[in-house]
């Protein structure tokens, strides 16, 4: 089993949408690198944290499941879309998604300000200036920390 971040803003799609929905795409990702660990890398099963970003206390608000592994991006085919690419082919797609599903909610967010305080913590990309990727692999060792940070909120 791998372990990753994946960020949201919660006005677009926050862990209460998850919540509610159970299972959706995670659709949109316009970056290459995050495309391919969810083409290439991303398993089903998987487990990931939930992170609400560009909001006024940005942190991991819960843990999500991979549901199903990368597959092709169509609403990159649809004009009409807002996440539509010209240059994506349906026979050679662009851009890929997975199904995420919601698996828990924390009783309080893990703040970004005190994930970067965190020596356990100084080598997530999280929380390396300049990673803006809104997908990333977390490891064992950093999961099981916060995993424990978040068990001491409850």
């Amino acid at each position: 089993m791998a372990y990753w971040l994946m960020k949201s803003e919660p006005d677009v799609f926050g862990i209460d949408d998850l919540e509610r929905v159970g299972v959706e795409p995670w659709e949109g990702v316009r970056n290459y690198q995050a495309r391919n660990m969810m083409r290439d890398e991303m398993k089903k099963g998987d487990l990931a944290f939930f992170y609400h970003s560009n909001t006024k206390v940005p942190g991991i608000v819960g843990v999500l499941r991979i549901h199903r592994e990368g597959y092709p991006d169509d609403a990159a085919f649809d004009p009409e879309h807002k996440y539509y690419d010209p240059k994506s082919d349906p026979d050679k797609p662009r851009w890929y998604r997975v199904d995420v599903a919601f698996e828990d909610r924390f009783a309080e967010l893990i703040p970004l300000s005190w994930l970067k305080e965190q020596p356990e913590l100084a080598d997530c990309p999280l929380v390396r200036k300049g990673n803006r990727l809104s997908i990333m692999p977390i490891t064992d060792r950093q999961w099981h920390f916060i995993m424990e940070q978040a068990r001491s909120l409850s």
